[in-house]
């Protein structure tokens, strides 16, 4: 069985909102040395090329480098200054990019962008707070980064708006049934509770059913689902006996009892649901074809000069490159400039209209829904509906 299947659901998962376990020592002030300078301006790319992520850390890396042409015309250039970009391999470890993140900033490194993990986003959030320092957190799904500090931000979704992108496949929630079908795990327990918080907080009465992570008969547990009778079934399960938990559902019927959704992983996972690949509703923050105009556009056609595809986090790093730019047009290489560039700025990225919300930072953007269809030997990604920002918006977060 493949990483990736390993991987599938991950990007939907509140596990990955690992919990800091301490916090991490102060980098020392770097001072402005060259914040009204000619010099290049310095970005560390801090992120998961290797590692159980890398797969999505090479995607995010390969949006950045298209997004800093697309925003740049191609010069790399801001108003006559470099770009400069220092890549550093976090390989998922929090650990490691802290002190990655704390070496750059010791080199007068104003501006860390990346952060695959979620555990890693956590840690390095607070150096930027202790450092005045911009950091641009990446593909990482946890909520805690929005509204975490004033020099946090994010380029990509949160996992509230996964779930209530899930929601909106049900209208409204208020009054309804969400079972949760989840290993009885870390991971499965905070999928529970972010559906609880989520659609729980909505109006949803939410129950869960909890398998072992390495259950070989799903049969009771489907049992146990058609009995409840929900109104919609979400499903958080990541390991090497998937695909025979979605043949069970399957083959007891759930399908024909409920509606099933789960969040769409990058493509190596999609010939892997199974006979239970047409049925499933798929909720998905980007995927290949999810969106039309000029940043997509550019980000496709990037992408195949380099020999690859769209994927799902595609847009995060193209995303995070727009912001690395309008941060340094409008606030040349001063932290605190950079901030007010961002907050409040409203752009096209390649998935449609962003803004970041001034309050906590949340990046407030579209969502979809999402089917598979067989093409062929393969199954591809189909269009369901566009979910407006506003309609999957997380609540503003308190400040910290």
């Amino acid at each position: 069985m493949s990483n990736s299947w390993k991987l599938a659901l991950a990007s939907i998962a509140v596990t990955a909102t690992v919990a800091a376990c301490g916090t991490p020592g102060g980098a020392g002030d770097s001072g402005d040395a060259g914040a009204d300078g000619d010099g290049p301006i310095k970005v560390g790319l801090v992120y998961s090329k290797s590692g159980q992520l890398a797969s999505y850390g090479a995607q995010y890396r390969a949006g950045f480098d298209i997004g800093l042409d697309y925003a740049t015309d191609g010069t790399g250039e801001v108003d006559g200054r470099t770009i400069e970009i220092t890549e550093k391999d976090d390989a998922g470890d929090p650990a490691k990019a802290v002190s990655a993140a704390t070496g750059l900033i010791g080199q007068d490194t104003k501006i860390i962008a990346g952060s695959t993990a979620s555990g890693v986003a956590l840690q390095v959030a607070p150096l930027a707070q202790d450092n005045k320092i911009l950091f641009i957190s990446g593909p990482a799904a946890v909520d805690g980064i929005t509204g975490a500090n004033d020099y946090t931000f994010r380029s990509g979704r949160q996992t509230y708006q996964d779930v209530s992108t899930a929601g909106t496949m049900v209208g409204d929630v208020k009054g309804k049934k969400i079972t949760v079908l989840a290993q009885d795990s870390a991971f499965g327990k905070a999928n529970i509770a972010g559906v609880e918080k989520t659609l729980g907080d909505q109006g949803a009465t939410v129950t869960a059913v909890e398998a072992p992570a390495g259950a070989k008969d799903f049969t009771p547990f489907a049992t146990k689902i058609k009995t409840a009778k929900p109104d919609l079934l979400y499903v958080a399960w990541a390991g090497d006996n998937a695909t025979s938990m979605w043949s069970t559902l399957s083959q007891q019927g759930v399908f024909d009892e409920t509606t099933v959704v789960t969040g769409l992983d990058i493509k190596a996972t999609h010939n892997l649901f199974g006979e239970a690949s047409t049925k499933i509703d798929f909720l998905s923050h980007f995927f290949a074809g999810a969106a039309d105009n000029d940043a997509y556009t550019a980000l496709e056609d990037g992408l195949k000069e380099e020999g690859q595809e769209v994927d799902l986090f595609s847009n995060d790093g193209f995303v995070a490159a727009q912001m690395v730019v309008q941060a340094v047009k409008e606030g040349g290489n001063d932290p605190d400039k950079m901030v007010d560039a961002l907050e409040g700025w409203t752009f096209e990225g390649p998935k449609g209209d962003m803004e970041i919300r001034p309050e906590d930072h949340a990046m407030l953007q579209p969502m979809f829904t999402v089917s598979l269809e067989k093409d062929g030997k393969n199954y591809v990604p189909v269009l369901g509906k566009t979910i407006d920002a506003a309609d999957v918006a997380p609540p503003v977060a308190e400040s910290k």
